[in-house]
């Protein structure tokens, strides 16, 4: 038995618990396609950060030998972990270099990676090659992805649909027991953020607006519509959205934000850098020095507040993104 085999399975021993096996061949739908598995998978490369970041909380690191689509640090108690699996790309990697790894499963973040319209590939093209996808639920549960840039959601994201996801990864790699383990930790700490916040009895009217990134510094940005995992957080905190679209991140002009005046400003840090805006500081360079965003109330009283990007996204850090902006909340002024 070579390293890495033992490494999976002392894993998979210490998550296997007490809770049932999985029962092979393993049939489940997902996001409009029927997967059937014979065995829990030996080789995974994930498309995509939230992917595969839940297969290390559940302990399946061995298993992945090949990730790609980054757009921040990974958790920082995965950074050894991390360093040792093969980068395939920081962005889109190509079909060729994923097929390459002779993956038994590819799990996916996002359908625009993989999916009908994929950039990297479809899934038809994984599967003719006998290679299984799974894309995150939360990606595809009421979400038209055909439209805007990163899909229209007709339904709130909910967190139900992360548990979904580690729920159904759990059994696909049998190890069940971690996967209940993670989500009764994740539905713990969000009831927590949630009371915290009820708890500041904040005034009536306290609005957000999270900013993702621009294409350009000087042209429209990037902002969380209504029904995102930030609006999923900004509901359940008793905040306002300025933002009213159904898209994921659509673009919406300076001038309607400075007139909807957001009482707090979110921006999104990450290490990504495709757009000029992707850095963080000059986020906040042009808050402050832009003529028409420099007027707005939560510039003015600095009530930003800088959320890892993963957090603002329909992953497991959704949570740790809820438990931020609850604590934040607490040392902002926001009377007037």
């Amino acid at each position: 038995m070579n390293t890495k085999t033992a490494l999976l399975s002392a894993a998979l021993l210490v998550c296997a618990g007490t809770a049932q096996a999985t029962d092979y061949p393993l049939t489940l739908e997902n996001c409009g396609q029927t997967l059937t598995f014979d065995a829990a998978p030996q080789r995974t490369v994930t498309v995509g950060q939230a992917t595969t970041e839940i297969l290390y909380l559940l302990g399946l690191g061995p298993t992945v030998t090949g990730t790609s689509v980054w757009f921040s640090n990974v958790l920082p108690q995965f950074a050894e972990l991390n360093a040792g699996i093969p980068r395939l790309a920081d962005n889109d990697p190509s079909f060729e270099s994923v097929a390459a790894e002779t993956p038994d499963l590819v799990t996916v973040q996002h359908e625009w990676h993989v999916g009908p319209q994929g950039i990297v590939a479809t899934r038809e093209m994984f599967h003719d090659i006998g290679v299984p996808t799974y894309v995150l639920p939360s990606d595809c549960a009421s979400k038209d992805n055909s439209r805007g840039s990163d899909g229209t959601r007709s339904e709130m994201f909910s967190t139900a649909s992360i548990h979904r996801s580690i729920e159904e990864l759990a059994r696909i790699y049998d190890v069940e027991d971690r996967g209940a383990e993670l989500v009764d930790e994740l539905k713990a700490r969000e009831a927590a953020a949630i009371e915290h916040a009820r708890a500041l009895d904040l005034p009536e009217g306290v609005s957000a607006v999270f900013w993702y990134s621009s294409a350009e510094m000087d042209i429209d940005p990037y902002v969380a519509g209504r029904k995102g995992a930030p609006g999923y957080m900004m509901q359940e905190l008793g905040i306002e959205n300025v933002v009213a679209s159904d898209e994921e991140w659509p673009t919406v002009g300076w001038e309607s934000i400075a007139k909807a005046d957001p009482t707090v400003i979110v921006l999104a840090e990450m290490t990504r850098r495709r757009f000029p805006a992707d850095d963080v500081e000059k986020k906040l360079e042009f808050l402050r020095t832009d003529p028409v965003a420099k007027e707005m109330t939560a510039v003015r009283e600095n009530r930003i507040v800088v959320m890892d990007l993963q957090a603002m996204e329909a992953t497991v850090r959704a949570v740790y993104g809820l438990e931020e902006l609850s604590a934040a909340l607490a040392g902002l002024d926001l009377q007037g």
